[in-house]
């Protein structure tokens, strides 16, 4: 492409992004489509000859983007949404026209530097010595597999290898066991209570069985902020119980460990520092574009151990003394250069205004929270943890079996996700169907809360009219079918 048509493109993409951006308040939170109408406009067989790269994006943006979560949107309160800055955007930009593979030193030392100075601001947000360091890493599930790699390599490879984590763990925990060598029926799941932490002494009665019958305890998950209630394992007596036993303990904080920046983050994740990996996600926290993981080990030696090899033709890259490759630290060898968004970010706007950002977060969900204690028609359903309240419709006055208190939830969340300027998602909570609201943007205020809360309100005084209710022996009031 000529210097003036790659201009035009490139210009009228950012047009189009910063107008996205611009009207994302107004515009609906999500949207998509059948695959039978998107196989009909986009399915065709490569063409033989171009066409116009204007006409391309046109009907990229036209028929493909905008259907999809808008995971930014100020209402956009399900899963754990990405709200990510500017200058993350157009750093990834930048990183895809000079097109850097931060591999190995030689092949771009100035990223990797950036990588140096981004892993060494979370090392010391999580309180390690200066013997940790680590890498980023595409998102949590990466983060997790090389964490349980470098745990095993650290045992010394046992034959017959157990992991535990809590039932409330995310599913990439358990991915990243089967992909680390330990068999599905080797992977303990260990109870929770009802604030949805582990317990510790169920932990440990699950690993004197598993050595009596000769297996090897390699690797304790805990949560720092589930993705399902927020919940905060027991950090300090999970450390406490992991160090005299000789078993890594990895500490799941995809979402939850930037948390850390704030005073009142530190204090709830107190114990963090004595895990012997932590994984990180800022594309979710931390406002950046995807992929922008990260996983930081108490000794980042044990990553070299896993995974450096040697090297054939890519002995070159060998450089100098004291001149890391990232691709000895983990499994991939052709990496973005994730560290360069995070810190154009850091740089922009300093972190005073990234830490506002997170306690603005935790402040917003708090008052949610007590906005659904207050409402008559909604019922908290766990305590608030960190961005995360999960709540439902049931009204105080009035009595309804637990199928249709699903049923109505259920007619609710349909409605938002067809027919509302919001986005809500659902989880079980001990098995009880609940609607989820997790808070993280940067860009959403009390009004885009306060709206949502009364959607929902709206939303459940409709069903709940419309439901078949009457009263019978079998029906039970919410305080007594509450989780909590």
């Amino acid at each position: 492409m000529t210097p003036q048509a790659m201009r035009r493109l490139a210009d009228r993409a950012t047009e189009i992004l910063i107008e996205r951006i611009d009207g994302l308040g107004e515009a609906n939170a999500w949207d998509g489509e059948f695959r039978a109408v998107l196989e009909q406009q986009l399915g065709a067989p490569p063409p033989e000859n171009g066409r116009p790269a204007e006409d391309v994006l046109e009907q990229v943006v036209r028929d493909v983007l905008p259907f999809a979560a808008r995971l930014d949107h100020p209402r956009f309160f399900g899963f754990i949404p990405s709200s990510p800055t500017w200058p993350g955007v157009v750093a990834d930009f930048l990183a895809s026209g000079f097109n850097i593979n931060s591999c190995t030193w030689l092949v771009s030392s100035g990223t990797g530097q950036l990588e140096l100075s981004v892993t060494d601001w979370m090392r010391g947000w999580i309180g390690y010595p200066e013997t940790a360091g680590g890498l980023l890493t595409s998102g949590g599930s990466a983060a997790s597999v090389e964490a349980l790699v470098a745990a095993r390599e650290a045992a010394g490879h046992p034959e017959r290898p157990t992991v535990y984590m809590s039932d409330q763990g995310h599913s990439a925990l358990k991915r990243a066991a089967l992909i680390a060598g330990v068999r599905r029926e080797r992977i303990r799941l260990v109870p929770t209570g009802d604030d949805f932490r582990l317990h510790v002494h169920e932990l440990a009665r699950l690993v004197e069985k598993d050595r009596d019958d000769g297996l090897c305890p390699v690797a304790v998950c805990a949560n720092a902020g589930t993705a399902s209630t927020g919940a905060i394992d027991p950090l300090m007596a999970m450390a406490d119980f992991c160090e005299p036993e000789g078993i890594w303990l990895h500490i799941d904080a995809a979402y939850g460990g930037f948390a850390l920046v704030t005073e009142e983050g530190r204090e709830r994740l107190n114990g963090i520092e004595r895990a012997d990996s932590v994984g990180l996600d800022a594309h979710k926290w931390f406002f950046q574009p995807y992929e922008a993981g990260a996983l930081i080990v108490k000794d980042e030696r044990h990553l070299e151990n896993a995974f450096s090899i040697g090297e054939d033709v890519l002995q070159d890259t060998i450089w100098g003394a004291n001149h890391p490759n990232f691709a000895n630290r983990g499994q991939q060898l052709s990496r973005a250069a994730r560290a360069l968004k995070i810190w154009m970010s850091v740089q922009t706007f300093g972190m005073a205004r990234f830490r506002a950002a997170i306690q603005q977060g935790l402040d917003l969900a708090r008052r949610a929270g007590a906005r659904v204690e207050e409402n008559p028609i909604l019922e908290l359903m766990t305590p608030v943890s960190l961005g995360i309240v999960c709540f439902r419709v049931n009204p105080a006055d009035r009595s309804c079996t637990e199928d249709t208190l699903e049923k109505i939830n259920r007619q609710v969340l349909a409605h938002v996700f067809w027919d509302e300027l919001a986005f809500l998602s659902s989880t079980s909570v001990k098995g009880v169907f609940a609607l989820r609201m997790c808070i993280l943007n940067h860009t959403t205020a009390w009004d885009d809360v306060h709206r949502t809360l009364e959607m929902i309100t709206r939303l459940g005084t409709q069903a709940l009219e419309t439901a078949d209710s009457p009263s019978d022996p079998a029906r039970t009031h919410r305080t007594e079918s509450s989780p909590k």
